[in-house]
Formats: structure tokens, sequence, C-alpha cells
């Protein structure tokens, strides 16, 4: 089984790196010394089709046998249809004084023949190509407000339409007919925004649709099924948050299914949602929120909470294609930290660090990753890096001084050729060595360095990871719970230091009223009378503490003092 290869595009041409552990340029490639302007593999990667600025190519990529080169200098997007049936291409539209109407800048092609199918207008970059569901029956795009559908590729012949007023984004479902189609409809003049749910060709007006979750608050939506096209997350985002509580607007994330339910995923932690993204299982989704130090919690189809990955410096999340790993990582503005997680055991698998990265995705192999620094995000330090995911780097390619990395690419494989491996703890052999991060310690000035080391400030609190299945050993805290407890540990801590000659209680005394580890007699009615009078006695060993102090107390506070002895005997006969 050849591993998959990764395609190079940049500066100095379009070239094809065999797969790991080879990890050299495929000889059987063309490589193309032309600045590479697009690449694209197909879906099942057995075709891949490059632009270099005077033609677009398409090979078969397992004997580099070129299919089709067609003229079209102007290219700067292209796409295979799921089953490599059409190719489509996409040029910017212009028009001249000459032509004001302009020609038609999206085309679709014939793969084995190279004829051309059809021309159409697609003035905006975004939603260029059409799309389809994975057998090509139905193919969909928008066209001014309302989605034309096409079916068995005769793009001559609109088979159905979807007319809603001003519909901003749509999204077909993945998976088996029959097809779902996911509209948004942005709000105007003080109504909702909302989302709907059909299933082709069932468009009979808002009773025939699936499900239908209306919201206030998106200037933007952003729309993603899981694998299956069971259910669908949406991602609200409004540009300005008009409390001012965040320079990034304001987002909420909710929940839809082809059942009719929806929900809002409740975010335990206010801030940006930076990613949200579906296990290939369809069954989990992980989201990634919050002011930095960013959290991460893994949610199941009812929204609950599965776990919690505490917080940490991270604004993305990446799956394994077989859905047992997970990835976070902290790429743009933080230091490329990334953390590989178990998803089955929920254990840290490695940690590895990986500075200045643009660029990440898996190999279809579910064993390794490519990273990469590209233009026009860096312009220095361009290259990509290779490794295994338990932090061994394999391989490491940098680009010439002058030169530019613009994209690097995994081939695909066909579902199925890669099962599912046990996750591996042990880092892989390589000369390369490990991408784990130094520990490294904090910046002493050189006045300082001689004296003891006093305790640390740090500026946030850190929360670590929480297991929220039922069931688990330990339970979810939330945020205040866990300030209260790191402020009780401090105040014993510093009672401690001020008493270090504070002499034993004997084993004969009362009980500890603080102590939490007495058992149940077996009786609820009586452990609810001995947790009171416990409650009690802590009250009045704290007013002996403030009495101690010097503080005056009220006489109610004195009071309490005097039944001190009432309560001791009152919980010594409940006790017995």
């Amino acid at each position: 089984m050849a591993a998959p290869m990764l395609a190079v595009r940049g500066s100095d041409g379009t070239s094809m790196l065999q797969g790991v552990p080879v990890c050299r340029d495929d000889p059987a490639f063309p490589r193309d010394p032309r600045q590479g302007r697009v690449m694209s593999f197909s879906k099942d990667g057995s075709l891949f089709g490059w632009g270099n600025g005077q033609k677009v190519s398409v090979l078969r990529s397992k004997d580099s046998e070129v299919l089709q080169a067609l003229d079209l200098p102007k290219t700067t997007m292209l796409q295979f249809s799921p089953l490599n049936t059409i190719l489509v291409t996409w040029q910017p539209y212009s028009t001249t004084a000459d032509n004001p109407q302009g020609d038609p800048n999206l085309q679709l092609w014939d793969v084995q023949t190279g004829a051309l199918l059809k021309s159409l207008y697609q003035k905006k970059l975004e939603g260029w190509s059409p799309c389809w569901s994975e057998d090509e029956k139905i193919a969909v795009r928008s066209v001014n407000n309302e989605l034309h559908f096409f079916e068995n590729n005769d793009f001559n012949t609109i088979a159905n339409k979807l007319h809603m007023q001003k519909v901003s984004d749509y999204i077909l479902s993945p998976g088996a007919q029959p097809s779902k189609v996911a509209v948004c409809v942005p709000g105007s003049k003080g109504a909702p925004s909302f989302v709907r749910l059909y299933q082709y060709p069932n468009f009979g007006g808002p009773s025939a649709a699936l499900a239908n979750k209306s919201f206030f608050k998106a200037d933007r939506v952003s729309m993603e099924w899981n694998k299956k096209g069971t259910a669908v997350l949406v991602t609200a985002s409004v540009d300005v948050d008009k409390s001012g509580a965040s320079y990034y607007g304001e987002q909420n994330l909710h929940y839809l299914d082809i059942k009719g339910e929806g929900a809002v995923v409740q975010l335990p932690k206010n801030g940006p949602i930076y990613d949200v993204v579906w296990s290939p299982t369809s069954t989990e989704f992980c989201v990634v929120y919050g002011f930095m130090p960013a959290k991460a919690t893994v949610y199941n189809l009812k929204c609950d909470p599965v776990f919690d990955f505490g917080t940490g410096p991270r604004n993305a999340a990446y799956y394994s294609p077989q859905g047992n790993i997970l990835v976070l990582a902290g790429f743009g503005n933080l230091r490329g930290q990334m953390e590989v997680w178990d998803v089955k055991k929920y254990k840290q698998v490695s940690k590895p660090q990986v500075p200045d990265s643009t660029h990440f995705s898996w190999c279809p192999d579910g064993e390794h990753i490519v990273t990469a620094t590209c233009s026009p995000r860096l312009r220095v330090s361009n290259g990509y890096k290779i490794w295994h995911y338990t932090g061994t780097l394999l391989h490491k390619e940098e680009t010439p001084a002058g030169k530019e990395l613009w994209e690097v690419r995994w081939q695909p494989s066909p579902a199925g050729r890669f099962p599912e491996r046990p996750v591996k703890y042990q880092a892989a052999p390589s000369p390369l060595g490990s991408t784990q991060p130094t520990t490294t310690q904090a910046y002493r000035p050189p006045a300082m360095r001689n004296q003891p080391a006093a305790a640390s400030t740090k500026l946030h609190e850190e929360e670590a990871p929480q297991d929220m299945r039922p069931g688990s050993d330990r339970q979810p805290v939330s945020k205040a719970a866990l300030k209260n407890q790191k402020k009780r540990e401090a105040k014993k801590a510093s009672k401690q230091e001020a008493k270090p000659d504070a002499p034993e209680p004997h084993s004969n005394s009362a009980p500890n009223p603080n102590s939490q580890s007495a058992e149940s007699c077996g009786d609820p009615e009586t452990d609810k009378k001995i947790k009171n009078l416990k409650k009690k006695l802590k009250a009045i060993e704290e007013l002996k503490e403030q009495q101690a102090s010097g503080k005056t107390l009220q006489k109610n506070q004195l009071d309490k003092l005097e039944k001190e002895e009432e309560v001791l005997q009152a919980l010594e006969v409940l006790c017995v």
C-alpha cells in the first residue's frame, strides 16, 4: 500500500513528494518549474490538477500520465466533482469597454474528453463552485438569492429551485441519499436571522423544512454538516459586541438535526469561538472558545459536555481522519504549541511545538501530519515539516532564500483504505529528533538569582482537564468553585505558616468539624443533622479566630460561642 504523496506549490513551481518514509521528489511526476497558481486533488486522490499561468493540466496520480492540458492562463481556482466526472475552473470576472457584460468565468469540463460542458457567470469568489452530492445525482449553486438544483450533471436544465429572500449561504449534506440542504437567511429590519434544513426536492414552503432555527446577532453565519449528514452546527457572529466585552465581536453556536431538534450550545467561558469541528464518527464535536487562554470542550449530540481539555494557548482543533486522535493547536499569533490527545482514553499523547506555522493537515493514514509556514501569511522562514503524531520530526524542507512556499496538500485516499490503528505513546525513532518543547525557566534579574525562589504570580488561572462523562471519577468543577478552592488552600497554608508550633489535638478530642471523611451512619436524617452541627462548629471556630485577632464580636456572635459545648454534646450523641 503506497503512502499518500504530498503536493507542493510555490514560487519555484509545483512538485510532488513521495510519502513517508521516502520523503523525496517523485521521479514519475514532471516537476513544473513555472510558478504554481493553483492545484487540487480529486476526492479519492486518483487525479491531480494544477495551473501554472499558461495552462491547466490534469494527470493520473498512479502513473503521472497527463490526461488533459487546457489553455486557461488566468485560472485561479479548480475543483473535481466527487466521482471525477467534471473539472470546474474559475478565473476572476472582468469587463472591457468593448465587452461591458464580460465573458463567463466559470467553466465545467469533461475530465475524460476535455470538452467544455457549460460556461457560467460567477462574479464572486465566495461559493464559486457548484456543490455535488457524493453520487453526483444532485448539484446546486446559488444564483441571485435562490438555489438552482441540477440532476445527473445536466447543467443545461434547472431541475428544481429553492427561492428564499436574500439567501446568504447554503451547504449541501454529505452522505447517502436523500440529500439535505441547509440554507441561511440574514435578518433585516428587526427580524431575526434563521437557518432551515430541507430534504431534496421537498421545498414547499416553511412547513416543508426538517428543522428551523432563528436567532439574532448574526452578521455572518458559518455552517458545517457532520459526516453522516444528520446534524449541522451553525456559528453566528456579529462584528461589534455592543456590551464592549470583546474586541472580536460576539459569537454563538447553534445545533440542528434532521429530526427537528435544535439547541444553543452552552459555552462556560466568555469570548470568541475560534474553531468548531465535527468528529469523523459524527457523534461528537469539539469547540475551541473563550478569551486566552482558551478552553476546548468535546460535546455529544445532546450538546452535553463530554470532556473539557482545560485552558491553554490554542485556537484550532483537528481530528484525525479515523477520529481516534484530536490535535489542539495555537497558530497565527500564538507560538504553535500543539496538544495531541487520544480521544477514546482522553489521554495526552504528546505536546510538540512548531512556531510560525500557518498550515496544518492530517495525512489520510492517520499517523503523520504536515505543518508549513506559507506566504503571504509569513514571507520569511517558509518551509514545511512532516512528523509523527507522537512528536517525532520525520522530514524537514526549507524554502531557499528569495523563494516562497504557497501551499502544501496531502493526496486524499478512498474511504476505508487506512483503518484505525491503536494509538502509540512512545515517540517514533527519527534522526531529526523530536519537536517536543524544551523546558525553560522564567527569567530572573541578576540581583535576584542568588536568592531563594519566590512563589510565581500567574497572569491567568489555569484550568486542568476534566472528564465529564457519566460515572467518571472527576466531576466537572465550575470556574467559581475552582477559584474558591484555591483561596481556601492559600488561606490554610498561611495559617500553618503562622502557627508552626501549634500542639496536636489529643486522639480522644471532639470530632473535627472540618473533617469531610466521616463515614455515613446509614440514616439520611441523622447524616443531615450531623452535617448541620459540623457547620455550626466550623462557624464557632471562625468566630474564635476573629476574637483572638482583636475583633469585637456582636451579641448574637457571643451567644454562638456560649453554645459550643451544647453543640459538641449533641454531635457526640449522634456519632455514637
